[in-house]
């Protein structure tokens, strides 16, 4: 076994990045076992050994010069998805730069998904290995992210909501079509009792920095399911529905009290000012202090 071999077996991904000069850009965790973290890097060269989590990685930029050792025929380019399994070997080579963003998952997240999502054995359902492949799904979640300021409790909530539906896909992808087809039949939406719990617990929460699974936590169901119960419910997402939220009870507290932007906005669970002013420009074509002049 080589140097290279020893030297990152075992380790995640994250750690083996984080030790080759990659430089981390951004990162955040997102609970229920997944990690984000979005990277650059020039012409360093990682090798992943069993690093023991399933790794999802898309390009964002550049990797034209990237592939794996003795696989040179298949190249990166922005867009393109590798999926890389717990127990997998992957020796990279890097000529040149690119950037990526990566999803971590457990192999708890992935267990505890596969038995709530489609009633099966873990064992059954595994992530297959692919290198360079496209996904469109996939690569609409990565440009999704790659634009959000991560930092604003608003964007995290979709970051979260995004990055379960992005697992859910891949779980889906593995599943055979009898265990397929019962997690995408249509359900009735969510019980009055659920929606009143849910819609109440958010109202009282949220200067906080929410979570799919807080939400689903409320309704007894997991992301997946509540994610489609509550939009067959409410007619749009949860991340919708919060941001919408959000922003009406700051307008009722600039309407009520003369308290700074920056204290309503952190209130309201805005990252800061500037992210509410932009809201309401966007919404209502004016400034706060335009807006406050209109509701004297």
């Amino acid at each position: 076994m080589d140097k290279s071999h020893s030297d990152s077996s075992g380790r995640s991904v994250f750690d083996v990045l984080s030790h080759c000069h990659a430089r981390l850009e951004r990162a955040c965790t997102l609970g229920d076992g997944l990690r984000l973290a979005q990277w650059s890097n020039k012409d360093a060269t990682p090798s992943y050994h069993a690093p023991g989590h399933h790794t999802v990685s898309v390009y964002l930029a550049g990797g034209f010069g990237t592939y794996l050792a003795g696989r040179p025929e298949s190249r990166g380019s922005p867009g393109r998805v590798c999926l890389m399994p717990a127990e997998g070997e992957f020796p990279w080579v890097v000529e040149g730069s690119l950037r990526f963003l990566h999803l971590y998952v457990s192999s708890r997240a992935w267990a505890d998904r596969v038995v709530r999502l489609l009633d099966a054995e873990p064992r059954a359902v595994t992530l297959d290995e692919r290198i360079f492949s496209e996904d469109a799904e996939l690569a609409r979640w990565a440009a999704m992210l790659a634009g959000c300021q991560w930092e604003s409790h608003d964007a995290r909530l979709a970051i979260d909501s995004a990055s379960h539906a992005a697992l859910d896909h891949l779980v889906l992808a593995a599943a055979r079509p009898l265990h397929r087809s019962a997690a995408l039949r249509p359900r009735g939406g969510l019980s009055a009792a659920a929606r009143r719990r849910v819609v109440e617990w958010i109202e009282t929460h949220l200067h906080d920095d929410l979570t799919l699974a807080d939400l689903a936590a409320q309704a007894s169901l997991s992301e997946f399911h509540f994610a489609r119960m509550f939009r067959v419910s409410m007619g749009v997402t949860p991340h919708a529905w919060v941001a919408q939220r959000r922003f009406a009870r700051a307008c009722e507290c600039l309407k009520q009290t003369r308290l700074p932007l920056g204290q309503i906005a952190a209130a309201c669970g805005f990252a800061h000012a500037s992210h509410l002013s932009r809201r309401l420009r966007e919404e209502l074509g004016v400034t706060p202090l335009q807006f406050r002049r209109m509701n004297p």
